[in-house]
């Protein structure tokens, strides 16, 4: 760790109501797809909405202020006129390309993870534990698969749901660059 490591002492608070704007455009898009693919009632899948956004917007703003002193002085300028006069080199659109990439899977995967999570605190089957009868092997493969082909319905409709709310997200900024 470097010795001069410090939470920066002007926040971005630019950034974070963009931030809080773009989720507040996230979390209806996301519910609309847990909605239609997922067959939750709208409820449901407005928490699993909300839940998951916020939580990784949480974890994106701890990763940026832990990381943000770490940067070289030339990233952090960078990082520094975008944000604060949303202008950039165009020597640096390649990087910040990237960086979006790497941005939206590890969003992905966090939102993931977390619905994931969530899923099973909050399943009641696995918090009664009932006493199953013996089954089967043919009926027990056929559970393995059901839950196979559920966890990759909750991949797919994760990525989907995510990619559409970055699609929204990307045309806000495009909208607001110009």
């Amino acid at each position: 760790m470097p010795e001069n490591w410090m939470l920066p002492r002007i926040f971005p608070i630019g950034g974070i109501l963009f931030d809080f704007l773009f989720v507040l455009i996230a979390i209806p898009i996301e519910a609309y797809v847990f909605h239609n693919r997922l067959k939750f009632d709208k409820k449901s899948s407005t928490f699993y909405a909300i839940s998951i956004n916020l939580f990784s917007s949480v974890i994106g703003w701890i990763i940026f202020f832990v990381s943000e002193p770490m940067l070289p002085i030339q990233l952090k300028s960078e990082l520094i006129n975008y944000i604060f006069f949303n202008y950039f080199t165009p020597k640096t659109q390649p990087l910040i390309i990237l960086t979006a990439f790497g941005f939206f899977f590890a969003t992905f995967l966090m939102k993931f993870f977390i619905l994931q999570v969530l899923l099973l605190l909050l399943n009641e089957s696995f918090a009664k534990k009932e006493e199953e009868p013996q089954t089967s092997q043919r009926r027990r493969w056929r559970s393995f698969n059901n839950l196979r082909l559920q966890s990759t319905n909750l991949v797919t409709t994760t990525l989907i749901a995510n990619s559409v709310s970055y699609t929204a997200i990307t045309i806000i900024l495009l909208f607001r660059s110009k």
